[in-house]
């Protein structure tokens, strides 16, 4: 039912591996075998305003009594492990336990807003640990990138952020009151993330108890380091981990069919044509390889050299010819054109 844990998915990610199989398998039991608990674990704002059950604040918004609401949750914590793996579990769980704290406050001010202006009485909303999870937007929407993969109808972009936000769609529609705790959810991660409240130097977790929890909790949930990722750099999103796996052997390939050209050109002592046999990393992914046999009448013409790159390239100690080669090679990409010419 919910999302694989493996290695491949949750490493360097112990506390998101946490929240998805402790809250997760809390609320299969309650919902399924001890239901006479679940009271234990409801969200009930009036009995904490009248009868001071504070610990209702903890208990109700830890475990979601809804698997709907459970399975959308778990969902969104996996995506939004990206930033714990960006920023360290200290700092994400410095975030959590801020928008947390936060989030309890603004429902209770929402609640008395809703009573006071519609005068409806609003006695309990949907428990689960919700109100950090739509905290997680705040940061998703301004610091994670967005890819166009598809289009529906050719008007309508698909991104790699789409299915996150129609996850929280269902969320915030799978319940009555659901949206109090969405909004305050948003309000909370955006005051924890403004630089002008300061609040994160305030709500953040000691580091004498990360390392009590380092020490403790990550060996149990911590995940191997995938064989098929070492030595690739890590992305914010799987689309761009791909991306730069794709990144990585385009330019092995690369640096292979440039010392092999080199090779030749020392041999047979002239010129060859690169863009010929070496394809711009741009047209590789779609365009077929032509034959060898082809003439070079039939090639495309070669792309046109920026002088300032060439200068910067003679400026390094290369040779105006060699920077042209490496510059019509690399389709003008001074990095790759600076990489072959140090590494050949």
């Amino acid at each position: 039912m919910f999302p694989s844990t493996g290695s491949n998915g949750l490493y360097k990610a112990p506390l998101s591996k946490s929240l998805l199989l402790v809250p997760s398998a809390l609320s299969v039991l309650l919902t399924l075998l001890f239901q006479h608990y679940q009271k234990f674990f409801t969200y009930n704002l009036q009995a904490v305003k009248e009868d001071f059950q504070i610990w209702r604040l903890v208990f109700g918004r830890t475990v979601c009594l809804d698997l709907k609401d459970a399975f959308c949750n778990s969902l969104l914590i996996y995506n939004f492990r990206i930033f714990e793996r960006r920023y360290g579990s200290r700092k994400f769980s410095s975030f959590l336990l801020g928008s947390w704290m936060l989030s309890a406050l603004f429902d209770l001010l929402l609640v008395e807003a809703v009573q006071y202006a519609f005068g409806i009485t609003i006695s309990s909303l949907p428990s689960g640990f919700l109100g950090p999870v739509f905290a997680l937007f705040v940061p998703f929407f301004c610091s994670i990138p967005r890819m166009q993969v598809t289009q529906i109808l050719g008007q309508f972009p698909i991104t790699n952020k789409t299915l996150v936000y129609i996850l929280g769609l269902q969320l915030v529609t799978s319940g009555s009151y659901i949206w109090i705790v969405a909004v305050s959810g948003l309000i909370s991660g955006m005051c924890y993330s403004s630089s002008v409240l300061k609040v994160h130097q305030v709500l953040c977790v000691p580091s004498w108890l990360a390392k009590i929890f380092s020490w403790t909790l990550e060996p149990i949930f911590s995940s191997a380091e995938p064989s098929n990722e070492i030595q690739v750099g890590m992305g914010a999103t799987v689309d761009i981990q791909r991306q730069q796996r794709m990144e990585l052997l385009d330019r092995q390939i690369m640096m292979s069919q440039f010392a092999q050209m080199r090779r030749q050109r020392q041999q047979q002592g002239r010129v060859i044509n690169w863009n010929r046999l070496f394809p711009p990393l741009r047209r590789r992914h779609h365009a077929n390889y032509q034959d060898n046999r082809q003439s070079e009448q039939e090639a495309p013409p070669p792309a046109e050299v920026s002088e300032e790159q060439v200068a910067r390239l003679m400026e390094m100690g290369f040779s105006r010819v060699d920077a042209l080669e490496a510059l019509r090679a690399s389709n003008n990409d001074l990095n790759v054109a600076t990489n072959f010419l140090l590494q050949h």
